[in-house]
C-alpha cells in the first residue's frame, strides 16, 4: 500500500529536489538515488522516473531493481520476470539466483506462470547453469499447483538453453519428446532444432524438419529457417545442394547476408573457386559495409591468387567508405554496478595488405 503524503509534504520535497539541483549536487549518484527514493516512498513515480533519467550517472538495471523496497514498489510477477530478462542479458546469475528463491518463498503457484517459468529457464540457460534450467522446465521444487500443460514457449526456451549450451543430442530428445506431448512447434522452435542439427553433424535429420515444417504442420519457412539448413549442408560439404536451395527460395522472401556469407566460408574452405565467384558477387552486392563479408572475399581471391579481383574489391571498398574495426575490447568494472565499457579502434581507409 502506498502512503500518499499531504500538498505541504510534496512541497517540502519539490523544495529538496530543487536545492539538490541548485547545489550541483544532483551529479552524485547517491544523492541523485536519494531524491529518486524521496519521490518514489511518495507514490509520486513519474518524478521519480524523470529524476532517474536525468541523473548524469545511473546505475544498471539490476541495481535499480534492488532499489525497489526503497521506491516503495511492488514485486509483482511483471517486474520480476523483466529482472530475470535483465538477468539473462547480463549472466547476473546471482541476482537470478535471488529472484529464484524470492519466486518460491513468496508466489503461490509459480509454476502456473509460463512466462515467469521460461524467463527463469533462459536466465539459467543463458548463465549456463543448464541443470538448473532443465529443473525449472520440470517444475522441480515449483509449486505448480494442480495439472500443468507445457506451453510452445517452455518447450522453446528449454531447447535454446540445451542448444545455446552445446547439448545437441539433449536438444533433439527434447524435440522428439515435445512432438510425444502432442505440442505443437512453431517456427522459433524449428530454428533451434535445425540449427542443433547443423552443429551436431545430423544433415539428414535436419533436412527431415525442415521440411516436415510445410509438410505436417504448415509452416512456412522464413530467411533464418533457409540460413540455418544451408549452414548445415555448407558443414556437410553439400555446397551444391546448398546453391540449389538458395536458387529456390520463394521470391518474396527476405535472404539476410549472412546466409551468403556461410555459402561463401564453405567455398573458401572447400576450394569452390566457380561456385565462390557467384557467391562473393551476390555478397557484394546486398552487404558491401560488412567488413566480415568483405574479408571472406577477399580471402577467397587470395587463395587463389585473384590479383586482379582484390584490386577491385579493394578500390570499391575504400569509395564506398567501408571500415575495419581494427581492435575491441569489453572491460567489466564490477565496484562499478555490472557497468561494460567498450573501446574500438577504427581505420579511416582500408588496406588490404593490413588486413591480410
Amino acid at each position: 500500500m502506498y502512503y500518499y503524503p499531504s500538498f505541504a509534504e510534496i512541497g517540502i520535497r519539490i523544495w529538496v529536489h530543487g536545492y539538490v539541483v541548485k547545489s550541483g549536487r544532483g551529479s552524485s549518484v547517491f544523492v541523485g538515488s536519494a531524491v529518486v527514493g524521496l519521490y518514489g516512498r511518495s507514490g509520486i513515480v513519474g518524478d521519480a522516473e524523470k529524476m532517474f533519467d536525468e541523473m548524469p550517472a545511473r546505475n544498471t538495471g539490476i541495481e535499480l531493481v534492488s532499489r525497489i523496497p526503497v521506491l516503495g514498489l511492488e514485486r509483482d510477477r511483471f517486474a520480476l520476470t523483466a529482472v530475470l530478462s535483465c538477468c539473462a542479458g547480463l549472466a547476473a546469475v546471482d541476482m537470478g539466483r535471488q529472484v529464484h528463491g524470492h519466486l518460491v518463498r513468496r508466489t503461490v503457484r509459480v509454476g502456473s506462470d509460463v512466462f515467469m517459468v521460461s524467463a527463469l529457464i533462459e536466465m539459467y540457460g543463458k548463465c549456463g547453469l543448464v541443470g538448473k534450467a532443465r529443473d525449472v522446465f520440470w517444475l522441480r521444487g515449483l509449486n505448480v499447483g494442480g495439472d500443468f500443460d507445457r506451453d510452445v514457449v517452455l518447450w522453446t526456451s528449454m531447447l535454446g538453453a540445451y542448444g545455446r549450451n552445446g547439448n545437441y543430442l539433449d536438444a533433439i530428445k527434447l524435440f522428439g519428446e515435445m512432438l510425444a506431448e502432442g505440442s505443437r512447434p512453431d517456427s522459433v522452435v524449428f530454428v533451434t532444432v535445425i540449427s542443433t542439427c547443423s552443429l551436431s553433424g545430423q544433415v539428414g535429420l535436419g533436412v527431415e524438419y525442415f521440411e516436415s515444417m510445410t509438410r505436417d504442420f504448415g509452416l512456412e519457412p522464413g530467411s533464418e529457417h533457409y540460413s540455418c539448413i544451408v549452414d548445415l549442408l555448407c558443414r556437410a560439404g553439400e555446397l551444391e545442394k546448398a546453391w540449389n536451395l538458395v536458387n529456390k527460395i520463394p521470391h518474396g522472401t527476405e535472404v539476410h547476408a549472412s546466409l551468403w556469407g556461410a555459402l561463401l566460408q564453405a567455398c573458401l574452405d572447400n576450394g569452390n573457386i566457380d561456385l565462390g565467384r557467384l557467391v562473393a558477387r551476390k555478397d557484394l552486392e546486398l552487404d558491401l559495409q560488412s567488413t566480415g563479408i568483405c574479408a571472406l572475399v577477399l580471402s577467397l581471391y587470395a587463395k587463389f591468387g585473384m590479383q586482379d579481383e582484390i584490386e577491385q574489391v579493394t578500390e570499391l571498398m575504400n569509395n564506398k567508405g567501408v571500415k575495419k574495426d581494427l581492435g575491441c575490447s569489453w572491460i567489466e568494472i564490477e565496484d562499478a554496478g555490472l557497468t561494460q565499457h567498450q573501446a574500438v579502434l577504427t581505420s579511416s581507409s582500408f588496406d588490404y595488405q593490413a588486413w591480410m
